[in-house]
């Protein structure tokens, strides 16, 4: 398939809704980054974005705002190694290639032990 590009979408036509694996973009237009953080919210999946700027400012209140697991800023797909990996809802479990993977396979267990001879407690 020929990398393709489809204009004129808008937020709520299944190619905005569905992952699409593929030489496939989709390009939706905005007014504001107010409406853009809320349309890319409004999906149930959240493994990645990317937010383009020169505005610092606006690239951090973006990345925070918007409901990944990773944000690019003025980048795309670099996954530096060692760095959690993940999605937010629907778009995996837990977090991949991180020492934060071990929770996924760890069961907690809080053990109490008086060492006293005398009994304590709520006994």
């Amino acid at each position: 398939m020929q990398p393709t590009l489809l204009v004129d979408v808008t937020n709520d036509m299944r190619v905005a809704r569905e992952e699409i694996f593929g030489p496939v973009a989709v390009v939706i237009k905005f007014h504001d980054e107010e409406e853009v953080i809320k349309m890319a919210n409004d999906s149930e999946y959240g493994l990645g974005g990317a937010v383009w700027t020169k505005d610092i400012n606006r690239a951090l209140r973006v990345a925070r705002a918007v409901e990944t697991g990773r944000m690019w800023v003025n980048a795309y797909n670099d996954l530096p190694a060692g760095s959690p990996f993940g999605g937010y809802k629907k778009s995996g479990i837990g977090r991949e290639t991180h020492k934060l993977i071990m929770s996924a396979y760890t069961q907690k267990k809080n053990i109490f032990i008086n060492m006293s001879d005398n009994p304590s407690g709520l006994y």
